[in-house]
């Protein structure tokens, strides 16, 4: 079978210094459109999540999701007191007690990811980008959001990684081998970005030119977002295309901002922010 390059690796991990036992359990499923994350809190502290891809339907996604972060922790479905579903297929977590929004969840999770000066969130999903401000406590306040095309997304540059027969992982890195930054392929749609890079490709353009040129696109675009929100102070970005420091840097030369360094996986933000709000309601409840 050949390579897909596009695929990034699926994970698990949980805290073995945490003991679950007689504790109040809360869970948060982030059901994206390309990947979908579950997070697992034992009296609010982080002990377990799982990244998997989205499959075809959301229900099987989120399960899939939450068996793999409840593996290996000795806990079950049902000792799970409380749970909140987010994200694209929010609505269609079967064992979710409450949906709440992505955009609620990720300012919320950021506030926990990367502590309580953060005011400016950088959501970067598979299918669409959201800026996000929030108050001290992951409130949100005020947000804009561009989903209109998956340039400037994650799936955008999982195409890109097939095209150019590049390990997704690798991108980020390749990107700064080049002598001089070249100028940005199209920003505006995946399709012509992608005829665009086989252009320059047949031009005789290295890959790792195109791809420092599809990086500086993505950053540009999503700087453009920022820019109509404003930027305040400290900044932090959530998300997939948060672990690509080809695109991150980018964003943070073209603003002049250095990002925030996240504790944990800023891929789980979503996920993270709805097992925080399912801690919350569990508690309003008793």
């Amino acid at each position: 079978m050949a390579q897909e390059f596009w695929r990034w690796k699926e994970y698990n991990w949980h805290d073995e210094n945490i003991q679950p036992n007689g504790a109040a359990i809360t869970g948060g499923v982030d059901v994206g459109s390309v990947s979908s994350q579950a997070v697992l809190l034992v009296n609010g502290q982080l002990y377990a999540y799982s990244s998997t891809r989205t499959g075809s339907d959301s229900p099987n996604s989120s399960k899939k999701a939450m068996d793999w972060a409840l593996e290996g922790t000795g806990l079950k479905l049902e000792d799970v007191k409380f749970i909140v579903g987010t994200g694209y297929g929010r609505v269609n977590v079967p064992f979710a007690n409450r949906a709440i929004t992505e955009i609620a969840c990720h300012a919320r999770g950021g506030n926990f990811m990367y502590g309580p000066t953060v005011r400016t969130i950088l959501d970067m999903g598979g299918q669409d980008c959201k800026a996000i401000h929030c108050d001290p406590v992951g409130k949100v306040t005020n947000f804009l959001m561009n989903d209109k095309c998956a340039a400037g997304t994650g799936r955008g540059m999982e195409v890109f990684a097939d095209l150019l027969s590049v390990p997704i992982e690798e991108i980020g890195e390749l990107s700064f081998q080049v002598e001089e930054e070249p100028p940005p392929v199209s920003s505006t749609c995946v399709v012509f970005a992608k005829s665009e890079a086989s252009g320059l490709l047949r031009k005789g353009w290295p890959k790792n030119k195109v791809i420092a040129a599809y990086c500086n696109a993505m950053a540009h675009r999503v700087v453009t977002l920022l820019e109509r929100i404003g930027v305040e102070k400290d900044f932090a970005i959530t998300g997939g295309i948060g672990k690509n420091i080809g695109v991150v840097q980018r964003i943070e030369r073209e603003l002049g901002v250095t990002a925030l360094k996240a504790k944990y996986d800023p891929q789980i933000a979503g996920a993270l922010g709805a097992a925080l709000f399912a801690k919350a309601l569990l508690e309003k409840g008793k």
